[in-house]
Parts: structure tokens; sequence; C-alpha cells
């Protein structure tokens, strides 16, 4: 079951496309969304991700959950880390997770 939150936003941003420009008010899991170069997903997509981030992420969190999509080994060192910081980060991306899920069907 964790596994699958880590799938959902990664699957999302992963089908992301950069078909767009970049936004200059984008938030970073939408501007990671973006330049993902993708070519399954649409903008729109994009754009409901950064809401979904924007309702359940703070600031650094977005900034730290964007890096995931650079180096997903660093999604597995959090996920499985037991520093309290990396353990609110795991928690806050799952809900994102869900709330994206839900958000942007």
């Amino acid at each position: 079951m964790t596994r699958r939150f880590l799938i959902v936003p990664a699957l999302a941003l992963a089908l992301a496309a950069a078909v767009a420009p970049v936004p200059a008010n984008a938030n970073p899991i939408e501007r990671a969304c973006q330049q993902s170069n993708r070519s399954a997903a649409t903008p729109a997509l994009c754009d409901c991700i950064g809401r979904a981030a924007q309702q359940t992420l703070t600031n650094r969190q977005m900034r730290d959950g964007a890096r995931f999509f650079q180096d997903p080994q660093r999604a597995q060192d959090v996920r499985q880390s037991d520093r309290r910081t990396d353990e609110e980060l795991w928690r806050a991306w799952r809900n994102f997770g869900q709330t994206a899920e839900a958000l942007c069907r």
C-alpha cells in the first residue's frame, strides 16, 4: 500500500508533458511535471497536480518532492528514513498522492 502512494504522484508526473511554457507562478511540483518531457499528459494535468500540491504540501515539501523526480532514489531514502523531518515529508507526500489521484483523474 505504501508503494502505491509513491507510484501515484510519480506516475502523474511521469505522464506529464512539457507542451506549454512553464508559467512563472507555477509551484515546484507543477514545474517538475511540465518539465518532465513525457508525452502522455497535458498542461491541464500538471496544473491539477500543482493545485493538489498547494493544498497539501508546504513550499519546502514541494521543493523536496520535486527533487524526487530528478533523483528517484531520494524518494526511497526519505520513505525508509527514521528522521522526523523525512517521516513528516513522507506523510505529506502520501497525502499529496491521494489528493492528486482524487482531483486529477
